[in-house]
């Protein structure tokens, strides 16, 4: 059994794992008869918003903590005082609410996540080349023939990594090791906040069998149920079952799961993990129904996704409209562009020509734009070589960028968000007045 101290980071082996570290008397120990040969990790900060939060006003510390906003929004996260009373992402607000009513709530700043995000990026590239980000609080990284540059395997150098990013930017993550990266993800899930698990080669199936077949990815609620009435309900029921009938009751996802359930998993870590779709959406106070309503929160939403394309240097294809019913009924509509974009313009153009189709009285509570067909931008959006009339809104929104960056944001507003704000101090604008503001601020 090999074993190592998360607090004073001391090493040893032995029959089995001591009660406490016999160096600092701490009980955060983490023992397992494969720990220093396992090199595959998932990495998932803890409740991530809300431990931000929390560090940088520390009379929140003792106190239910969720991070959402608006009535009828949904909770970004939460921490983990605020979720003993029932509180999960992605839960409707008034709900969250209802279930904690002592829960102090903040609004997302994304801004501050972000760099925070990086600041944690930073570290993590210190300990191999091979990082693949999946969200702005979580990746899986590949140690593999890393332990002759650190001097130490990766277990250790993974448990430093966790107390340096706990004491050096002050939020606590949870470390999941094993030989692939499901069983690396469902670890890290097992000991949370402040985890340390690991799954060896040895002990995969049995590990596996009694857990639920939810636990394995891709498995949604609707899969499940499927899987259910078929008779299916753990994953050792799967792993004794013939991978060919598997394939002819679910496809694809048959084969998946045959794999999954035996714990083979081929993926590698990859550090040019493709981004697959980018989006912006809102959750409405009210109800909105007319196109006037509908088309200034879209506007609105094109306006942060282009900023997300461009901060991340990308364009997209294809524009997916999503639209929420009063009564939570999705509707998506989508159109693929002759060329890929990432203007703000025209965005808002696509999708203005996909709602209006669906502005026919129906009330909705939520609005959402989004692009996929993700790829590298060459430094200018391919959509400005179409024809004059879009290069000159191209060049418009450009000038409005720069006067942004080096004025902030509320330097410069469309004239159609202008009569929604009631900061006057903004500089209403068309695209034909861009650049010639431009010009004067500089």
């Amino acid at each position: 059994m090999d074993w190592l101290c998360r607090d004073c980071l001391t090493t040893g082996s032995g029959t089995a794992e001591p009660a406490r570290c016999p160096a600092c008397g701490s009980p955060r120990l983490r023992g397992h008869s494969e720990l220093f040969a396992l090199s595959i990790a998932h990495v998932d900060c803890d409740a991530f918003y809300a431990s931000v939060e929390k560090r940088d006003n520390p009379s929140l510390r003792d106190k239910p903590l969720i991070i959402g906003g608006g009535v009828r929004g949904v909770v970004s996260t939460c921490c983990y005082i605020a979720r003993q009373s029932g509180v999960r992402s992605a839960m409707p607000m008034f709900k969250a609410r209802e279930l904690c009513p002592d829960a102090v709530i903040i609004k997302p700043n994304m801004a501050k996540y972000v760099d925070v995000s990086r600041q944690i990026r930073r570290h993590m590239d210190m300990l191999t080349p091979l990082v693949e980000p999946l969200s702005i609080d979580e990746a899986f990284l590949d140690l593999s023939g890393t332990q002759a540059l650190h001097k130490a395997p990766p277990a250790l150098v993974l448990a430093r990594f966790a107390r340096r990013v706990e004491e050096e930017i002050g939020v606590s993550i949870s470390v999941g090791l094993s030989h692939n990266k499901f069983l690396a993800k469902v670890a890290s899930d097992l000991d949370k906040p402040r985890g340390f698990a690991a799954i060896g080669m040895e002990e995969t199936l049995s590990f596996l069998a009694p857990k639920p077949i939810s636990l394995i990815f891709g498995v949604g609620k609707v899969f499940y149920e499927t899987l259910k009435k078929d008779g299916y309900h753990t994953i050792g029921q799967l792993q004794q079952e013939d991978p060919a009938r598997l394939m002819r009751l679910y496809g694809e996802s048959g084969a998946r799961l045959a794999r999954l359930s035996q714990g083979q998993d081929a993926r590698r870590v990859s550090v040019d993990g493709e981004m697959k779709t980018i989006s912006s959406e809102t959750t409405f106070n009210r109800d909105l129904a007319t196109l006037d309503e509908l088309s200034t929160e879209l506007l609105k939403c094109c306006e942060r996704l282009s900023d997300r394309l461009k901060a991340k240097n990308v364009v997209g294809d294809t524009v997916t409209l999503k639209l929420k019913t009063a009564g939570f009924r999705l509707r998506t509509r989508a159109r693929h562009l002759m060329m890929p974009t990432q203007l703000a313009n025209v965005l808002y153009e696509t999708g203005m020509s996909l709602l209006q189709r669906e502005t026919d009285g129906t009330p909705f509570r939520l609005i959402g734009i989004g692009v996929s067909g993700i790829e590298a931008a060459d430094g200018r959006d391919p959509a400005d070589l179409l024809e004059p009339q879009v290069a000159r809104k191209a060049a418009a929104e450009r000038a409005m960028d720069r006067v942004r960056t080096r004025f902030g944001r509320a330097a410069v507003v469309r004239g159609k968000l202008y009569t929604s704000r009631p900061d006057t101090s903004s500089v209403p604008a068309s695209e034909e007045e861009a650049e010639d503001l431009e010009g004067k601020t500089k």
